[in-house]
């Protein structure tokens, strides 16, 4: 009985083991997917107007959109209506698209060396990356979140998180006019060319 006690404690902890060391590989994995996909779709890219939608579909596979709206809304997003939910996860994901395709120039390959993914709470992991992009270098660290699939949260460039950078943004507004407010500024920027 004390035998089969030990084993079954190990087995717990080498199981334990296995599922703490997880979280970074996936999400290593998920990160290494994401800018692998990112930059084919980029090198084939002749065109900066077509690269917003060129990207979208990799993009919407490993962000979590839903997730980041909801954190660059802040506390006012409870008293969204589900439609208005909608709404404003549709803006905010034109409106990342976008700017994120803004920055590429169609052709030019940026690289990315990764570093090791640390887990700083259980199911969060963060991704280092360092990007050389037309002779700069840049911190860019990935932000991904077990419960959302091993998908991408936010992304911090150079220690200004995009989601805390929007979140000043729209919080302001949700406190000037609440969801209508927000979702007025966010159509205006998508709007805009």
């Amino acid at each position: 009985m004390k035998k089969d006690l030990i084993s079954a404690a190990a087995i717990l902890l080498l199981t334990l083991g296995v599922a703490v060391a997880t979280p970074p590989a996936a999400a290593e994995k998920s990160v290494h997917d994401a800018v692998d996909g990112v930059l084919a779709v980029a090198e084939r890219a002749t065109d900066a107007k077509t690269l917003p939608a060129s990207l979208r579909p990799v993009l919407v596979k490993y962000l979590s959109f839903d997730a980041m709206t909801r954190r660059a809304i802040g506390p006012g997003w409870r008293q969204f209506s589900p439609a208005q939910k909608k709404k404003a996860i549709e803006l905010f994901t034109t409106l990342i698209i976008r700017t994120y395709a803004n920055k590429f120039t169609p052709g030019e390959h940026p690289v990315v060396k990764f570093k090791t993914a640390q887990e700083p709470a259980p199911g969060r992991v963060e991704v280092p990356t360092t990007l050389t992009y037309q002779g700069k270098r840049y911190s860019v660290v990935y932000r991904v979140e077990a419960g959302e699939g091993m998908l991408i949260t936010d992304v911090v460039i150079e220690g200004v998180s995009l989601v805390a950078n929007y979140r000043s943004q729209l919080d302001a507004e949700f406190k000037k006019g609440g969801a209508d407010s927000v979702l007025n500024s966010l159509s205006k920027t998508v709007a805009r060319p």
